[in-house]
């Protein structure tokens, strides 16, 4: 007697004895499934479904669940694209072993019927596959779980915003003639920024700053002291 089962999508003749493999289901090695879409039954008394046949069913013994052999994928796109890619690829399979074909009492057999892992639980499948749930799950939820990472500190004030905001405190010393912008600069670094530091300046003062700036007699030569006194009224 034989019989004409399906599952997973595919049909397969078999007979008591049978060691066959099929797209993966939701049990473990040593358990008793059964697989109940017959389409056919062969023998002394043959039998057509239409499309099954009510109450028929082919007991199995979970062997081992394993892999399928290595697929190679190749796909060139040879227009406009110019680029090829090669991935492998191993199906999930149960192996099983045909013990008895039911003609008749399926339904009151008690023998657990034989499911596709894509209809049942996570949880299911990590039983199978003797990984926990936490383990099956996607590597993204891992990655989620990671704690967050520390605030950085804040940054310290740039130097430029300094000068800006030094020279917004201050006075428009381009106003001195013979002072432009660079030397502007030069004056805010050294801590100068209004009209009445400089007319405070004495020949020591002058001396100094001239030394350190790189002025060379510019101060005395342009006058920068009288000038800053006058704008220094307002």
């Amino acid at each position: 007697m034989f019989a004409v089962l399906k599952t997973g999508g595919k049909q397969y003749k078999v007979q008591a004895g049978d060691v066959l493999r099929v797209e993966r289901i939701a049990a473990s090695a040593g358990e008793t499934v059964q697989f109940n879409e017959v389409l056919m039954l062969g023998g002394d008394n043959p039998q057509v479904g239409a499309p099954m046949i009510e109450d028929a069913g082919v007991q199995a013994e979970v062997v081992d669940q394993i892999k399928g052999e290595k697929v190679i994928h190749f796909v060139k796109r040879r227009r406009k694209h110019s680029s090829k890619r090669t991935k492998g690829h191993r199906q999930k399979l149960t192996l099983v072993k045909i013990t008895d074909i039911l003609a008749s009492g399926a339904g009151k057999s008690g023998v657990a019927a034989a499911i596709g892992t894509g209809s049942v639980s996570a949880a299911a499948v990590a039983a199978i596959t003797g990984k926990s749930a936490d383990a099956a799950a996607p590597a993204k939820k891992a990655k989620a779980a990671k704690p967050a990472k520390a605030e950085a500190p804040a940054k310290a004030e740039k130097p430029k915003a300094a000068k800006k905001a030094a020279k917004s405190e201050g006075d428009d010393l381009s106003k001195i003639s013979g002072v432009g912008p660079v030397i502007v600069g030069k004056l805010h670094d050294a801590g100068i920024t209004t009209f009445a530091q400089i007319a405070a300046w004495t020949d020591a003062d002058v001396e100094e700053i001239e030394e350190k700036l790189s002025f060379k007699g510019r101060v005395g030569r342009e006058d920068w002291i009288a000038q800053a006194k006058e704008l220094a009224k307002g």
